[in-house]
């Protein structure tokens, strides 16, 4: 990836928390429990798993730059979902974790070396991964899970109807 490439997708990264609040904002907070089907989950989990996920990537983050080459943890993350009791869980504290736990890998990969880019890990379910692989997994993060809450929230309206 060029620099160029590179430094817009860091900052795409970096809105990801403005990005989410303002579209959950077009989701009315009483149907944020609302699950299309049993196996699928609600926006309410979707907002606790994007604050797990980060958590994760957070660490994987600091592993591609201190520990290039080791291993990085998969983790199952309808299991977390369930045994966790995502329902459960205060989403205005997890997206307080998710904003900061963000911003502060922002901050951290915007001064990083061109060379670290190029560190490599191996993730269980992908293989061999690059730091810019990382960035584009959580780059895409987010926005992936908005789509989701769309689909959740138009089921949600269909019953309504």
């Amino acid at each position: 990836m060029n620099t160029p490439d590179r430094n817009q997708k860091i900052e795409a990264y970096g809105s990801a928390y403005d990005l989410l609040v303002t579209a959950l904002k077009r989701f009315p907070q009483e149907m944020w429990h609302f699950k299309p089907a049993t196996d699928q989950w609600s926006i309410h989990e979707i907002i606790i798993h994007i604050t797990d996920s980060e958590a994760n990537s957070y660490v994987r983050c600091r592993r591609f730059i201190a520990e290039p080459g080791e291993a990085l943890m998969a983790y199952d993350e309808n299991k977390w979902a369930r045994d966790l009791d995502y329902d459960g869980q205060d989403t205005a504290e997890a997206l307080e974790l998710f904003r900061w736990l963000r911003q502060n890998s922002y901050r951290l990969i915007k001064t990083l070396f061109e060379s670290v880019w190029g560190h490599q890990a191996y993730h269980p379910e992908s293989g061999i991964m690059s730091m810019e692989d990382w960035l584009d997994t959580y780059t895409r993060h987010v926005p992936d899970h908005i789509e989701q809450m769309e689909r959740v929230h138009a089921a949600w309206l269909r019953e309504q109807a």
